[in-house]
């Protein structure tokens, strides 16, 4: 199912609920104190209001505006991204469609070393959620936890859940993108998140089973 005219995926970026931005001492210092102590870091006031807007929620960084007259956008994105690297301990990446009803779902670090970086997802590749994975309803929607992974990731919508579904046994992208009505791009968009938050994984191609029962159920089907 191709994206090409349907709902495109959005990424947005928020500070974690604990994690509270305070200004330094002079123009160039911001404080960032978390879950892990206070982290000073050198911004300018731009930075440090687009560090504010992200501690109120997830933002999209290309859509962040100051005072007119004052620039934004792009340029800003370039100048948040090595401040963003600094701090991505504390930083919550979420992914969205542009539908406008809401975060699929939300990578949530959980150790001082996290360090999120985005893994592309290969047309042909097998993927499965890592062996000791647990998935739990709770208030904030479904927690997926792996042992040793630095993040925590909650799913906010079916969508996500239709995805997460598929990894239980080793699934191939483009069985995934044919059986899930969903567009490909956001797909594609919430593997890569899934692997980069180190829940999922490529899976041996020795269990991978070629054929019909090698696509995964669409959503509402039972077991085959």
């Amino acid at each position: 199912m191709s994206d090409t005219g349907e709902h495109q995926v959005v990424h947005l970026w928020s500070l974690g609920e604990d994690v509270i931005v305070v200004g330094g001492n002079d123009r160039t210092g911001t404080i960032l104190c978390g879950p892990w102590g206070a982290q000073r870091i050198e911004t300018d006031d731009y930075v440090r209001e687009a560090l504010y807007r992200m501690s109120l929620g997830p933002v999209r960084l290309t859509n962040v505006e100051y005072a007119p007259g004052a620039g934004g956008g792009a340029h800003l994105h370039l100048r948040l991204e090595p401040v963003l690297r600094q701090v991505a301990h504390l930083v919550v990446r979420t992914l969205a469609m542009d539908d406008l009803r809401g975060p699929l779902l939300s990578v949530h670090p959980l150790s001082r070393q996290a360090s999120f970086t985005l893994v592309g997802v290969e047309e042909g590749s097998s993927l499965r959620l890592v062996l000791g994975t647990s998935l739990a309803m709770r208030t904030e929607g479904l927690v997926v936890e792996t042992p040793g992974s630095p993040y925590r990731v909650v799913v906010h919508r079916p969508e996500a859940v239709w995805v997460v579904g598929t990894l239980i046994r080793p699934c191939r992208v483009e069985n995934a993108v044919a059986a899930l009505p969903l567009p490909a791009g956001v797909i594609r968009g919430l593997l890569g998140y899934l692997l980069a938050a180190g829940v999922a994984a490529p899976a041996d191609p020795g269990p991978v089973r070629h054929g019909p029962d090698d696509v995964p159920c669409p959503p509402g089907d039972g077991p085959r």
